[in-house]
C-alpha cells in the first residue's frame, strides 16, 4: 500500500479540504503517520518545483496549485467564467437548482459520476452557493444564489419551470 499515493489521489478526487482524521479512518492508518505522509508528499512538490502543492489549515489539507503558476491558473479560470456553460455544467445546475440544498454526494448519486471540478466551476461563477450542511458537520450542502435567479431574471425558484411538480 503507497500511502503517499493514495492520500494524493484523495486529495485531488476531492478538490475540497479533507481532514487528516478523515483521511486516516479512509486509510485504516494513524494520524500522525498520515501527517507524516503529507509533509513528505507536500515536501516532494516543493522539491522537484511541481505544479502542485499542499496547503494545510488547522486539521484540513486540500492540494492545490503552485503559487508559482497562479498567473496561468488564473488566465484558465478568467476564460472558464467567460464561456458559455457546458452541458454537464447545466445538468448539474439543475439537478442543484431543482433539489437543493443538496449535497455534492448527492448530486453525484443522480448524476453518477464525480461532480468536484463542475461544482467548483458553477461556484466560481457565482450560481450555486455552499453551505454547511444542517444534518453533518463535514459536509457542505449547495443551493441557487442570487446571481442565479438575476440572470434568469427569476424572482424566486419557485419560477422555475416545473418546480412545483419537482418537489
Amino acid at each position: 500500500m503507497n500511502i503517499k499515493s493514495i492520500i494524493e489521489s484523495l486529495l485531488f478526487s476531492s478538490g475540497e479540504p479533507v481532514s487528516i482524521k478523515k483521511l486516516a479512518k479512509i486509510l485504516k492508518k494513524d494520524e500522525n503517520l498520515i501527517k507524516k505522509e503529507i509533509e513528505s508528499l507536500g515536501n516532494e512538490y516543493l522539491d522537484n518545483d511541481r505544479g502542485l502543492q499542499i496547503i494545510k489549515k488547522a486539521d484540513k489539507v486540500q492540494l492545490a496549485s503552485s503559487s508559482q503558476n497562479s498567473q496561468y491558473v488564473k488566465e484558465l479560470i478568467k476564460d472558464e467564467i467567460s464561456d458559455d456553460l457546458s452541458t454537464v455544467s447545466l445538468e448539474t445546475l439543475a439537478i442543484i437548482a431543482y433539489k437543493g440544498p443538496i449535497t455534492r454526494t448527492e448530486v453525484e448519486e443522480i448524476r453518477g459520476v464525480n461532480c468536484s471540478f463542475t461544482i467548483r466551476k458553477l461556484l466560481i461563477r457565482g450560481l450555486i452557493e455552499r453551505k454547511n450542511s444542517p444534518k453533518t458537520t463535514r459536509a457542505y450542502v449547495y443551493e441557487i444564489s442570487f446571481d442565479f435567479l438575476r440572470k434568469l431574471g427569476l424572482s424566486s425558484i419557485k419560477d422555475l419551470p416545473n418546480y412545483n411538480e419537482t418537489n
